[in-house]
C-alpha cells in the first residue's frame, strides 16, 4: 500500500496499544515504525529489474520482521521501563507485521518469507485504495487533536480490516465465481489467470486469463448486473516469451510476476511489461532487457543492463470513465484506449462470447 496508508496504519496500532501511557507519542512513533519497512526503496539493487522486483523483499520479510520486533522490544523495553517487555514487543510485532501482511492484499506481491519462498500476492486491494485509508487516517487525526481516543483507533481499525474482508468475499465469491462460470466448457478454465480490482475500488475488478498465444482482459463489476461479460482480446508472441525466459531479467521477472507479462519488440530491443499493475495502454513497469543482434532469419538477443520505460501517458477521459464504469453507469470499458462504450462492438480486439470460439 501507499505510505500514508502503512503510516496511517502503523499509527493507529500504536495509540491502541499505548496511547493511554504516551498518548500523540504512541501515535507518532507507531507511524514511522510502520513505514520503516518501505526505506528498502533507497537501496539500489544494481539495475532496473533488481530494484523492482526486489522492493518488498527481505525488508517485508516476516522471517526478518519478528526477529527485528522482539531486538526492538527489548531495547524499548530497557529504556521506558515502566512499560512491560510483552507491551512493547506487542506495539512493535502489531506494526511490523502488519505492515507486509497488507502489501500482500496488493498485487505488487511482498516477499513474505524471503528468501525461502515466492511473493504473495492476494490480489484484493488496489494499491491506492480511499475507503480503506480514511477510517484510519481520521481516526489518527482524532488522536492527534484529543488524546489518547482510543474507541477512535478501535473503531477505525475495525472498519479497514472490515474492508479487507470484504475485499475477499468480493473476489472470491463473486467475481471470481461469474469468471469461472464464463471460462466453464470452453478452452480457457484452466488457463492461468488472475482476479484483480481496478483502481480505488472494490466494485469493478480486472481478470486476465493467459492462453496459448494470447490474453485475455475482462472487466466486471458488482453493479453490472446481468450485462454480458466484455471480453478484449492481445496477442501474446510465443517466441519472445521463450526468449526472454533465456535471459537472467526474464526468468527473474517471470518469477517475480508470477509469469504476468507481456513482451514486445521496440526499436530493437526487448521490453518487458507487468500486465498486474496499472491498466492496459497504461502499465507503469516496462523493463528494456536485451538488444536484438542479427537479422530476422537469426535473431538472437544480447542481455543488458535493464532500464525502466517512462510511464505511459493515461488520457485525460480515463478517470471519469473509470468512474462511470465503476458505478455500472456504462456497460464497457474498452481497455486499450481507457474509454467507454455502449457495447463491446466498439472496442477494439473485442472477441465473442467465451464459448462461442
Amino acid at each position: 500500500m501507499d505510505s500514508i496508508t502503512q503510516a496511517a496504519l502503523g499509527g493507529a496500532l500504536g495509540g491502541a496499544v499505548l496511547g493511554h501511557r504516551f498518548g500523540r507519542a504512541a501515535v507518532v512513533a507507531g507511524a514511522l515504525l510502520g513505514t520503516l519497512p518501505d526505506m528498502d526503496v533507497l537501496i539500489d539493487y544494481g539495475d532496473a529489474v533488481a530494484n523492482f522486483s526486489q522492493h518488498r523483499g527481505f525488508s517485508h520479510s516476516l522471517l526478518v520482521l519478528v526477529p527485528l520486533a522482539v531486538v526492538l522490544a527489548a531495547l524499548l523495553s530497557r529504556w521506558q521501563r515502566s512499560v512491560s517487555f510483552r507491551r512493547w514487543l506487542t506495539f512493535t510485532g502489531a506494526i511490523l507485521i502488519t505492515h507486509p501482511l497488507l502489501d500482500a492484499f496488493t498485487t505488487y506481491g511482498t516477499q513474505l518469507l524471503w528468501p525461502l519462498g515466492p511473493p504473495v500476492a492476494w490480489h484484493t486491494i488496489f494499491i491506492i485504495d480511499p475507503l480503506y485509508t480514511l477510517p484510519l487516517l481520521v481516526a489518527v487525526i482524532i488522536v492527534l487533536v484529543r488524546p489518547p481516543a482510543i474507541r477512535a483507533l478501535t473503531v477505525g481499525l475495525a472498519l479497514s480490516s472490515l474492508y479487507l474482508a470484504w475485499s475477499l468475499a468480493a473476489q472470491q465469491c463473486g467475481e471470481r465465481h461469474r469468471l469461472h462460470q464464463a471460462l466453464a466448457g470452453t478452452g480457457y478454465q484452466t488457463a492461468p489467470r488472475m482476479v484483480q480490482p481496478m483502481p480505488f475500488s472494490t466494485l469493478l475488478w480486472r481478470a486476465t486469463v493467459l492462453h496459448r498465444e494470447e490474453r485475455l482482459e475482462i472487466v466486471t463489476g458488482l453493479l453490472d448486473g446481468d450485462v454480458p461479460l466484455h471480453i478484449e482480446g492481445f496477442p501474446r508472441d510465443a517466441n519472445l516469451v521463450a526468449s526472454a525466459k533465456q535471459l537472467d531479467d526474464g526468468r527473474r521477472l517471470e518469477w517475480f510476476t508470477g509469469g504476468f507479462l507481456d513482451y514486445r519488440l521496440e526499436d530493437g530491443r526487448l521490453v518487458a511489461t507487468d500486465i498486474r499493475l496499472g491498466v492496459p495502454g497504461a502499465h507503469p513497469f516496462q523493463f528494456v532487457i536485451a538488444e536484438a543482434q542479427g537479422g530476422p532469419d537469426n535473431l538472437a538477443w544480447q542481455a543488458v543492463r535493464s532500464t525502466r520505460l517512462a510511464r505511459p501517458m493515461v488520457n485525460e477521459d480515463a478517470w471519469p470513465a473509470l468512474f462511470r464504469r465503476t458505478l455500472g453507469l456504462s456497460p464497457v470499458l474498452c481497455l486499450r484506449e481507457l474509454k467507454l462504450a455502449s457495447s463491446g462492438a466498439a472496442c477494439e480486439g473485442t472477441l465473442p462470447p467465451l464459448g462461442s470460439q
